[in-house]
């Protein structure tokens, strides 16, 4: 599609948050938005302010055949889809001692197999069109970790290594992919969004300030502003060539560089070991 085109957007989890955020400020800029959310009541101040250019749609990003038909009902009424933002998620925090099973595979349900679902559901209608672009909401979690919050990190890692591996398989159709690595922003992410695990004695000591940081106390107090966020997301779709990865809000920027340094130093560091496991030379 040309530049200045309004496009289609395709959200999850746009009912609050970084997603109620990035809505309104694509819809702003004068884009449709196909909004979804397990509620869709929790759409309707979308729809008052922004009327046609606002498709609400009841989304459980975990059921597939829901996703795939939603998918496909969205690109019936819209015409198109041209971006996607694959921004339904949760943290959960524990842990690893401490997570549940049912705890572990809801978490991956939604951050990781919901993401990969509505990719899967979109691809065929981008392949069709010829472009589109795959925004999939990571975090400075799918690019380092953090104690108590394992089960997140890992759900954003798998994020990081589809999307990776997705931009190469689907780059000669004209699709796009970005890994959105966002830092701390200011929503109730760490308040009632944040599932936790019961929290065993044996780990008083080495998670107590990681417990007291994720209480909720400092929700809606982190330095990312999500407006700001959304207006980021409009910048890199006007990009010739958008990166991979990108990342969003300064406690990322910050922390990226340093967790990949400190990689580099210890492979480096342990490289005369590498070829020691290799057959010699014949």
């Amino acid at each position: 599609m040309t530049r200045g085109t309004p496009r289609v957007w395709f959200v999850t989890g746009a009912s609050r948050g970084l997603g109620r955020a990035v809505a309104e400020v694509v819809l702003e800029a004068g884009d449709t938005v196909v909004a979804t959310a397990r509620r869709v009541e929790a759409l309707g101040g979308l729809v008052e302010r922004f009327g046609a250019r606002v498709l609400p749609m009841t989304l459980d990003v975990t059921d597939r055949a829901a996703v795939f038909a939603t998918v496909a009902e969205a690109g019936e009424r819209a015409g198109r889809i041209d971006v996607l933002l694959n921004n339904a998620g949760y943290g959960l925090a524990g842990a690893v001692e401490e997570v549940t099973e049912r705890q572990v595979r809801d978490q991956f349900d939604v951050n990781f197999l919901g993401a990969l679902w509505t990719t899967q559901a979109v691809l065929p209608l981008m392949r069709r069109q010829g472009s589109g672009h795959l925004l999939q909401m990571s975090s400075i979690a799918g690019v380092t970790t953090y104690p108590n919050l394992g089960m997140y990190c890992a759900s954003k890692w798998a994020l990081e290594a589809m999307g990776e591996t997705l931009a190469q398989e689907v780059a000669g159709f004209g699709i796009k992919v970005t890994l959105i690595e966002a830092g701390e922003f200011r929503t109730d992410w760490s308040a009632s969004s944040l599932v936790r695990a019961t929290p065993k004695t044996a780990y008083d000591a080495v998670l107590a300030k990681r417990r007291h940081g994720l209480s909720g106390a400092f929700a809606h107090l982190q330095p990312g502003d999500p407006r700001r966020a959304g207006v980021a997301l409009l910048k890199l779709l006007e990009a010739e060539n958008p990166p991979l990865r990108v990342l969003l809000g300064t406690t990322a920027a910050d922390r990226a560089p340093a967790a990949l340094h400190e990689r580099l130093t210890t492979w480096a560091q342990w490289a005369p070991l590498a070829p020691t496991t290799d057959f010699p030379p014949a």
